[in-house]
């Protein structure tokens, strides 16, 4: 018989962070029939090349567990991927693991590398996950601000600063950086990735690189992998996947490449996170991976043309935006329509309007700090997003 004492409670961790702010305002979405800009996933099809790999590969029998680490056709096309995108030479063997989606390469690495109590970086505002990854590690966040005004550029003097501060306390383990970031669209500039490497280098943290939006850029920027800098390849673990590249968010495709020692480590921590990801959709995978340079720039330039369209119409509605030079979200100020606060308009806006977005505290480390922000993704069909210009034409002041 169990003891009828015993005290009913959840772990410590688990009470540390929030579910998740963005998969709650699409079932709020879904619960009013709103138009769902807060989650980023797309609502149009899958390229068919893809599609037609997957059926291939389930014909084919690929139907059981894949190698822990990835089946060895799709760490070849990262491999392949990497040589002819970025001059990177990357061993397939050694230094690639296959994961269910960036989400759980990122967690994986995480718990690899970082002990209990150890300090982690993390640039803010952020992607929602880094924050709860870093508590189920038992690790010490450490916030580092974007500048709004500068176009989320971050202070030199501003990270150095904090590194000191958590070198007074033991030392910095990692930095986490996304680039092109998500939640701001900012995509780092050669200057900024030198002044991070040259503080990795100098403190002796790595830096764990969340690159799932490489190749959505726009206006001229182009992603470059921090791990390609001098003295960073032997410090970095570099994180990107399938969802957002190919519009496959459901498949649950992410990878690392990291340093061989490393990856040992991230693998037996992937191994016993989740064994593997899905057998035929990684055979998909590496067909799509070798598909040539005219999708990428098909790509970007489709999303460029979307990210113009609602650009223009939140301006229109009496949003403040800064323009996206990179993946698929706007961040906009809501201070000239509202006083409400930022979850308090979000949800007016799904019930009154129809249209749902992403209250901008979800990205901060308080609060506060987001209460005037909401963010809002174009990774939808121009015909939807016209809607939605339709829809916000119905008033937002209060």
């Amino acid at each position: 018989m169990p003891d009828q004492g015993a005290e009913r409670r959840v772990s410590l961790k688990a009470g540390r962070f929030t579910e998740s702010v963005i998969r709650e305002m699409t079932r709020l979405a879904n619960r009013h029939g709103a138009i769902n800009l807060a989650q980023g996933f797309p609502n149009f099809p899958a390229p068919h090349f893809i599609k037609v790999a997957a059926h291939r590969a389930i014909d084919a029998e690929f139907n059981q567990y894949a190698i822990t680490w990835g089946s060895p056709r799709l760490r070849e096309a990262i491999a392949e991927k990497y040589a002819r995108h970025y001059g990177w030479e990357v061993d397939p063997e050694r230094e690639i693991t296959v994961c269910c989606g960036a989400t759980e390469s990122m967690i994986s690495s995480i718990l690899a590398l970082i002990d209990p109590a150890e300090q982690v970086a993390v640039f803010e505002p952020f992607y929602e996950n880094y924050g709860p990854d870093t508590v189920i590690a038992g690790a010490v966040p450490v916030f580092v601000p974007l500048d709004a005004q500068r176009a989320w550029a971050f202070d030199y003097a501003s990270i150095e600063t904090r590194i000191r501060e958590a070198a007074s306390r033991g030392g910095l383990r990692a930095l986490i950086l996304n680039t092109p970031n998500n939640p701001t669209g900012r995509v780092f500039s050669d200057q900024e990735l030198e002044s991070i490497a040259e503080l990795a280098r100098r403190h002796g943290f790595y830096v764990i690189t969340d690159e799932i939006y490489e190749h959505i850029t726009y206006d001229g920027h182009r992603h470059r992998p921090i791990a390609l800098l001098p003295g960073m390849r032997d410090r970095t673990v570099t994180i990107s996947g399938l969802s957002k590249t190919f519009s496959v968010t459901g498949w649950r495709l992410g990878y690392v490449i990291a340093p061989a020692d490393l990856t040992g480590a991230i693998r037996k921590v992937h191994d016993f996170l989740t064994v593997g990801a899905p057998a035929p959709l990684q055979e998909a995978a590496a067909a799509a991976l070798r598909i040539g340079a005219d999708y990428y720039q098909n790509l970007a330039e489709n999303y460029r043309r979307r990210r113009d369209l609602l650009l223009a119409i939140l301006e229109d509605a009496g949003f403040k935006t800064w323009t996206p030079h990179g993946a698929y979200y706007i961040m906009a100020d809501i201070s000239q329509l509202t006083d409400e606060t930022d979850v308090e308009f979000v949800k007016r806006l799904i019930r009154e309007q129809g249209v749902a977005a992403v209250p901008g505290s979800s990205f901060f480390s308080r609060p506060e700090l987001g209460r005037q922000l909401v963010r809002f993704t174009f990774c939808k069909t121009e015909a939807l997003l016209e809607e939605v210009g339709r829809r916000l034409r119905k008033g937002l002041s209060r």
